[in-house]
């Protein structure tokens, strides 16, 4: 029988792959999708699945399943708080939480506002993903990956990767590189970085800026992410979703925007802005929970959609055209998807 997708997709849904293979190994990996490639065949990447919005109908191609996995730190013993840390790779296969919470408890700074994100190590550096203030753009040191083009191991320095708002240069050439491991570099501690998001900063209870105890700013991001449907749990269907659908939009300066909108300075993007598509979602007519029996909004977060159980691929697409339509007709700001595409459109 053919493997779902929606078996490996954090939104539950998705048609069936025409064949799959699981790469254990990093020769594995490389092989499936060399062989693929050789013979002409459609490749399609899956490790976490939580960043995938796939179609009814499924992928006619090979799914190559990042299944690798492994941690290794070279840390310098004796490292004062001025010292390297540690420089941390871990195979792409990796789930990211769990990689966290070993960052945490090591005492390895630089990763803890990320805690409760699902999904691989080895599609943050593609996504550059972030939240509560930190990016893992902050703290990459290189990217090791396969170059399809090229047909060769690469490996690329942190900045080399033409990280910016949730893209990089993997995501630009989409399908090229795959991701092998990602080394980070994290300087030792017992405080994390400074908080630099106000709602996490009000919820440690500390002034913007200043550090809290690593521990504590991951139990912190945890519960702001459980009381927003962002942690992955199966009785709960606000959590059946690809996170955030849309990327909070940045515009020109001098674009209008409704009265009260965000609008945040975008260091070293001189004349740009971002502004809050949470906010405008809610200020076009969307609420927690908009939708029906099948698909809607979260319940607790407007950015995430959701399956309440029964829910189809064409059924979420209806519902995020509907909400880019309208937030666009409404303020005149046309929104993005954050979740990769497969054999669907927007």
């Amino acid at each position: 029988m053919p493997e779902l997708l929606a078996s490996h997709t954090t939104l539950r849904l998705g048609g069936p792959a025409r064949s799959w293979v699981r790469g254990r190994t990093e020769d594995e990996l490389v092989a499936a999708v060399r062989e693929a490639d050789e013979q002409q065949d459609p490749v399609l990447l899956v490790a976490g699945g939580s960043n995938l919005v796939v179609a009814d109908e499924g992928f006619d191609g090979k799914v190559v399943e990042i299944a690798t996995s492994g941690v290794v730190a070279d840390v310098e013993e004796d490292a004062g708080p001025m010292c390297g840390g540690a420089l941390v790779t871990v195979s792409a296969g990796e789930d990211w939480d769990a990689f966290v919470e070993r960052a945490v408890a090591s005492g390895w700074v630089g990763v803890e506002a990320l805690s409760g994100i699902p999904g691989s190590v080895g599609a943050t550096p593609i996504q550059n993903v972030g939240a509560y203030g930190q990016e893992v753009a902050q703290t990459i040191a290189r990217v090791r990956v396969w170059d399809r083009v090229l047909k060769g191991v690469r490996t690329f320095a942190g900045v080399d990767c033409v990280f910016g708002y949730r893209t990089s240069r993997f995501k630009k050439d989409p399908g090229r590189h795959v991701v092998l491991d990602v080394t980070f570099q994290l300087r030792p501690g017992s405080l994390g970085e400074p908080v630099a998001y106000a709602e996490l900063a009000r919820t440690l209870g500390v002034e913007p800026g200043t550090r809290a105890p690593l521990a504590e700013v991951r139990e912190a991001v945890l519960g702001l992410r459980r009381g927003k449907g962002m942690v992955l749990d199966a009785a709960d269907h606000d959590t059946w979703s690809a996170g955030s659908f849309f990327t909070n939009p940045v515009l020109p300066a001098d674009q209008p925007l409704p009265d009260g909108a965000p609008r945040w300075e975008q260091p070293g993007a001189q004349g740009r802005v971002k502004t809050s598509a949470a906010w405008l979602i809610e200020h076009s007519g969307f609420h927690k929970g908009y939708g029906n029996d099948r698909v809607s909004l979260s319940t607790k977060h407007t950015l995430a959609l959701t399956n309440r159980g029964s829910a189809t691929t064409s059924d979420l697409l209806d519902l995020a055209r509907e909400v880019r339509d309208g937030v666009e007709a409404r303020t005149g700001v046309r929104l993005v998807n954050e979740p990769v595409l497969v054999g669907v459109e927007l």
